[in-house]
């Protein structure tokens, strides 16, 4: 596998990639006992918190958590030249490490520093902003994924990142949706080719049937915005927030 292209002083200095498993409170950080160290592992609790101690909807990710196949880092803002940099360089050595992350699903979480607190219509903006930084970031070194396509209208839309297709999951404490709501902002990263293999295994709807069926518990309602990958551009599901038929997609293929 080609080195990782993203190896710029920035991109060193705000990488952050850590593991992620049922024993959160150590994370698999090369920075020791120092400030930064100590709040990867203050994240590390709450996330486990969020899916485990809370029983999250998703039963992907409480699974994901309890296998080992959990990865996540910590940016500074949202949406920022920064946190790109640093993200950039973590996705990739996720997507490096993937064949060796143990169980059928994995996912990675940037977790934001800031802004700590925003409207739905803000995040949503924030997270379109990043998108779109990564997408640029990326342009120069990979392909989009064939299997989806990069037109944000498309049904076949599924956001790309280092020749893979990624269906993003975005979460900030002010979302509608009770289960995207932590503590701080994040975007969860699930590679689009493990749903497929759920599909092929004849599993997916049983699955989907049981993460709506825990998150209709939760919420006392269905959220609306979500469709199968082929039947709406999944573009309308990232940010959480419930958009109007009209909504136009902010990305920039």
């Amino acid at each position: 596998m080609p080195p990782n292209p993203f190896n710029s002083q920035d991109a060193r200095r705000y990488s952050n990639y850590n593991a992620l498993d049922n024993t959160p409170y150590k994370t698999d950080s090369e920075f020791g006992d120092s400030p930064q160290h100590n709040f990867n592992e203050h994240i590390a609790r709450k996330l486990n918190t969020f899916i485990i101690n809370k029983n999250h909807p998703c039963i992907m990710a409480r699974s994901a958590f309890r296998s080992g196949s959990c990865r996540f880092g910590v940016y500074p803002e949202l949406g920022s030249i920064n946190a790109t940099a640093g993200l950039s360089r973590d996705l990739i050595s996720f997507l490096h490490e993937r064949s060796k992350i143990p169980g059928a699903y994995a996912s990675f979480m940037a977790v934001f520093q800031a802004p700590k607190s925003m409207s739905e219509a803000v995040f949503e903006e924030k997270l379109w902003q990043q998108l779109n930084l990564l997408h640029q970031a990326a342009k120069p070194f990979y392909s989009w994924d064939t299997t989806t396509s990069s037109n944000p209208v498309d049904s076949k839309f599924s956001f790309s990142f280092g020749g893979k297709a990624f269906y993003i999951v975005g979460m900030h404490p002010n979302s509608s949706r009770k289960a995207r709501r932590f503590e701080y902002p994040m975007l969860v990263f699930n590679l689009h080719e493990q749903f497929e293999a759920l599909r092929n295994e004849g599993i997916y709807e049983k699955v989907k049937s049981v993460v709506r069926r825990n998150d209709k518990r939760l919420q006392g309602t269905v959220n609306p915005m979500l469709k199968d990958f082929g039947d709406a551009s999944e573009a309308r599901q990232y940010s959480g927030r419930s958009v109007a038929d009209n909504w136009k997609c902010p990305f920039l293929s």
